[in-house]
């Protein structure tokens, strides 16, 4: 089982790692109901909506990462 600090750790390096491709998801998170469930399950990141210009950026992004 993982805790809540190594979720809140991966959510901030994935933070750092979009920002330093110039990408930013508002609503990238720990996903609440996935925490508060009785059952012990690994955390999920919510990496959330964007809009158009963000999708791009973050396929490019992933597109450059693969070459």
């Amino acid at each position: 089982m993982h805790s809540p600090a190594e979720a809140d750790a991966r959510v901030e390096e994935s933070r750092a790692a979009l920002a330093a491709h110039g990408i930013t998801l508002p609503s990238l998170g720990i996903d609440l109901p996935a925490s508060a469930s009785r059952c012990p399950t690994r955390p999920l990141i919510a990496l959330g909506n964007c809009d158009l210009l963000t999708a791009e950026a973050l396929t490019a992004a992933l597109r450059e990462g693969a070459a």
